[in-house]
């Protein structure tokens, strides 16, 4: 059919959860074909849009125009199809989807653009495919419905987080990516030359979610950060997604506890609300969580620990990975919950800014959240003292100069405060029960691959 054929032009496009509001109708769909199946003069399209899935009957004793025109049509085409919504028999209705009640009988086709032929099949309700060759055809496979999905996780993750502070008072503001030192020390940082002078991409926004607590009281952000982590493991990524939030004129550090403890179950429970159908297509739930979760602290974490598989890692200054799935383990079977936080880590493992508990020296008022056997939050109580924050950042060799905008804003009056970070990447991969945290990354970097693998 020619594309510019007035009658299909002229009338409005129907999104495909719009289709069953249109029994007996004409409408005009438009999106990808998903799927093709040929019985002889019948052929059944399964065409995707942004909304859903709808089953496209091309009946050469409808439509002889139609038949023809999707003689040469295959999966990933874009097409703009005209016709009548029917009503499905009830022993043919597709549960499964948002239009699975209804079918559209094609009268004409236009082909909107081509596509190759697949490198492989995406028909399936799964795509199984190894991660390399996942992940080497991302503009593809996000495609597919199911790996999309993951991402519509991650997005109520994200939009409901920013719901739960706002909800709060919270003020949202956006971290710079180029800073002059890294906020934590140490060198997993990547340094970069920016004009004549050198620089460094963002492990956190640390330094300025403590400076806006100056401005807001309570901020949060959406931020990139990156690491220069030599890590290639199932739960690492050199580029993430992070949910931060600092807040001030705290009592205590159980302020800050409580107030994550608020945002991650409201971000649990909008996810159960807005994507149970994705829950379902998963096979998963979301995490059992307590009316409080437990906290305990790291000493008697690895107390317990020890005590259930004899596994001695009494004298570590964190978790080991085998740890925290085993403190997640013992937290379901005694507490009711998927989520346990973790205290008092020793003052030399956290950075040079966090409280330490004058009633237990040599420990911080810092915190992990454990979910499902995975670190997802890191958070506690800062210091908010001028000089014992020289004092520190001193011992750790932090560049004074280069901390100035930092150490200013605590010169001048800022209240006891604290904050917290999510790994929106790591939240995502536990609660869909995936095997890899890059499955949860649109388009993950690491130590191999930015978009393609390195050649070795």
């Amino acid at each position: 059919m020619s594309k510019d054929k007035p009658d299909i032009i002229a009338k409005m496009r129907t999104l495909i959860s719009e289709t069953v509001n249109h029994v007996g109708e004409l409408a005009i769909v438009e999106g990808w074909v998903h799927l093709r199946r040929d019985h002889g003069k019948l052929i059944f399209l399964s065409l995707r849009d942004r909304s859903g899935m709808l089953q496209i009957v091309v009946n050469a004793n409808v439509s002889e125009d139609a038949y023809k025109a999707v003689k040469d049509v295959k999966p990933e085409f874009a097409v703009k199809i005209k016709g009548i919504v029917k009503k499905r028999p009830d022993n043919a209705v597709d549960k499964s989807s948002i239009a699975g009640s209804v079918e559209l009988e094609a009268k004409e086709i236009i082909i909107l653009a081509k596509a190759e032929t697949l490198p492989f099949d995406m028909g399936g309700k799964n795509l199984n495919l190894e991660l390399p060759t996942l992940l080497d055809n991302r503009g593809l496979t996000l495609r597919h419905p199911k790996i999309a999905s993951i991402f519509k996780v991650q997005e109520t993750l994200i939009d409901s987080f920013r719901q739960a502070c706002k909800k709060k008072g919270f003020t949202e503001y956006q971290s710079p990516v180029i800073i002059p030192q890294g906020a934590e020390g140490g060198s997993e940082v990547f340094e970069i030359k920016y004009f004549n002078h050198k620089a460094y991409l963002a492990q956190s926004p640390q330094f300025y979610k403590q400076i806006m607590v100056g401005v807001f009281e309570r901020v949060f952000s959406v931020n990139k950060t990156l690491r220069a982590e030599p890590s290639v493991t199932t739960r690492h990524l050199t580029e993430v997604t992070t949910l931060d939030v600092e807040f001030g004129f705290i009592e205590s550090w159980f302020d800050v506890i409580d107030m994550a403890e608020y945002v991650i179950k409201f971000m649990i429970e909008s996810i159960n609300d807005q994507n149970a159908d994705i829950l379902k297509t998963h096979n998963v739930s979301i995490p059992k969580m307590a009316a409080k979760i437990p906290q305990l602290k790291l000493r008697e974490a690895q107390e317990i620990i020890f005590k259930r598989t004899g596994r001695d890692n009494r004298q570590d200054p964190d978790l080991q990975p085998e740890d925290e799935r085993e403190i997640c383990k013992w937290a379901l079977e005694n507490k009711g919950s998927d989520l346990v936080f973790v205290t008092h880590y020793p003052v030399s493992k956290r950075p040079f800014y966090t409280f330490e508990d004058t009633e237990d020296p040599g420990y911080t008022l810092s915190f992990d959240l454990i979910g499902q056997g995975t670190e997802w939050l890191t958070g506690g109580q800062r210091i908010n003292d001028y000089n014992k924050l020289v004092q520190n950042a001193k011992k750790r060799g932090i560049d004074l100069e280069k901390s100035e905008i930092y150490l200013q804003a605590f010169r001048y009056g800022m209240p006891p405060e604290g904050g917290f970070s999510f790994g929106s990447e790591r939240i995502t991969m536990n609660i869909l029960g995936l095997k890899n945290v890059r499955e949860a990354s649109l388009f993950p970097r690491d130590m191999e691959r930015v978009d393609e693998r390195f050649s070795h």
